[in-house]
């Protein structure tokens, strides 16, 4: 009889110890949770950059293959025009300021 309580009790110690090893330990859930969740951001952040490697991707064989890609890149971006073309440029002309008047100098 003295056995098995002796036995019993390291059994209850082991599955203690067991346990906070489960819940509180190196490895332990709440370590678990946290590598999840750095995995999901992770895996967020790559669907970001790998949709804009595919947009590079695509601008890159739009422009070896076109010449409508690098001439449309050319005139917006280096405001290049064709020979026989004719370039305006429509300039807005901002309002004179009015003249401010002081009321000191109209009382005098």
């Amino acid at each position: 009889m003295r056995t098995l309580r002796l036995v019993l009790v390291v059994l209850v110690a082991l599955l203690a110890w067991l346990q906070y090893r489960l819940w509180f330990g190196s490895g332990g859930n709440a370590e678990v949770a946290d590598l999840r969740a750095q995995v999901e951001q992770q895996a967020r952040q790559n669907d970001g950059l790998r949709e804009r490697n595919a947009a590079l991707a695509a601008e890159v064989a739009d422009l070896k293959s076109g010449e409508a890609a690098i001439e449309e890149r050319a005139r917006a971006e280096l405001g290049m025009i064709k020979p026989g073309e004719v370039f305006y440029r429509v300039v807005d002309h901002a309002r004179p300021a009015q003249p401010t008047v002081d009321p000191e100098d109209e009382s005098q």
